[in-house]
């Protein structure tokens, strides 16, 4: 062997060597790094249990439980006005007068003729008894006496046509007429709204027809009406489905005793069906790998917390909200941030609990708990 290539072969070894040593000391002090690293802080959030459904979402509009544009039956003059718009008045409640002057002269007329046929038919009686006067002469007198009590009640009927009362309890709305107008027959006077129950219609697709039923929940949301959730129920089901679009119509009833649902309004609807119990977590605990989802359960030992990765199997999603199926349990925890900065058995600093009393904006931001950041 040429004297060269002796002489070049233990340096190349004695290379080698030097260049793994240090390939060592760098993974030794990566692990030392790695076992003196401070546990990762995060912020886990408990396994609820609650009573979840399925959500059927569509669209209605709010009409009121009892609904009447008051008109007048005559043609006569407005002589008194005993409402303001918007005002809440109370069934049989007097809301418009109209002239009626003629017609309570006729009704004392009336009274008066009926007061003196009265008498003749008294004085027929007494005489009747003496056989002093035929039989048809007393049943010409009763007769006279029943017609001046139709005329009585006719007279009456004409002067109610010129009061115009409430028909039920309700909200009036903008009046359109003033004392002095000549109001037609038929000319609308105002609305009335029974808006303390709200009538809620809107369809849904054929599909689901065999889960319809009185008493089904909703929850019904309005752009015009901001942070406010109404909860009601289905009242009835149309008894037909819509051939062209094969959806069924509902009819369904929500409380709205301070008023602020207006008729007319458009609502967003979700139908709540099959309610069932649940476990639910964060959406933010989920780690997807694939088809598969994982979470980061927190362990406990000896005062210590750390990180298990676990497959679970989820079922319906809500809004920020997952319902697992299979994997968890009712005592569990899961972490919901932080949790792709874990491993499998690292241990952890539990900087909050999420049980929707704390901002999580704010700990991120590292506003709350004891000055820490995440």
């Amino acid at each position: 062997m040429p004297k060269s290539l002796i002489t070049l072969f233990p340096l190349k070894l004695m290379n080698t060597a030097i260049f793994i040593l240090l390939i060592f000391i760098m993974v030794s002090n990566l692990l030392a790094a790695k076992e003196d690293a401070p546990p990762q802080q995060v912020i886990i959030a408990p396994v609820i249990n609650k009573e979840i459904s399925d959500i059927v979402e569509a669209l209605g509009t709010a009409r009121a439980n009892e609904s009447v544009t008051i008109t007048s039956n005559v043609s006569e003059k407005v002589n008194a006005i005993n409402f303001e718009d918007g005002q809440q008045v109370n069934s049989g409640d007097t809301l418009v007068v109209l002239e009626q002057a003629e017609e309570q002269a006729n009704l004392q007329h009336s009274k008066a003729v009926l007061g003196e046929r009265q008498l003749a038919l008294d004085r027929f009686r007494r005489l009747a008894k003496k056989n002093l006067i035929p039989p048809d002469e007393l049943d010409r007198a009763r007769l006279a006496v029943e017609q001046a009590e139709a005329n009585i009640t006719a007279n009456q009927a004409r002067i109610n046509d010129r009061i115009i009362k409430a028909p039920f309890d309700g909200v009036m709305g903008l009046r359109e007429l003033s004392v002095g107008t000549l109001i037609e027959s038929g000319d609308k006077v105002a609305t009335l709204d029974d808006v303390r129950t709200i009538k809620l219609d809107f369809s849904v697709p054929a599909v689901f027809l065999s889960e319809l039923k009185p008493g089904l929940k909703i929850e019904a949301t309005a752009d015009a009406i901001a942070n406010k959730i109404f909860k009601g129920e289905v009242k009835s089901v149309d008894s037909r489905v819509d051939p062209v679009n094969r959806s069924v119509k509902v009819r369904a009833i929500l409380p709205n005793s301070d008023g602020r649902i207006v008729p007319g309004i458009l609502m967003q609807i979700q139908l709540l069906r099959n309610l069932h119990q649940a476990l639910i977590i964060p959406e933010a605990a989920l780690l997807p790998m694939g088809d598969k989802q994982f979470v980061m359960l927190v362990a406990r030992k000896n005062k210590q917390h750390s990180a298990i990765k676990r497959e679970i199997t989820i079922g319906s999603r809500l809004p920020g909200w997952v319902e697992v199926t299979h994997g968890l349990t009712a005592t569990d925890q899961v972490i919901t941030h932080g949790n792709n900065k874990v491993r499998h058995g690292a241990a952890i600093s539990i900087l909050a609990i999420d049980d929707g009393k704390v901002s999580i904006a704010d700990i991120i931001k590292g506003k709350t708990v004891k000055g820490k950041k995440l």
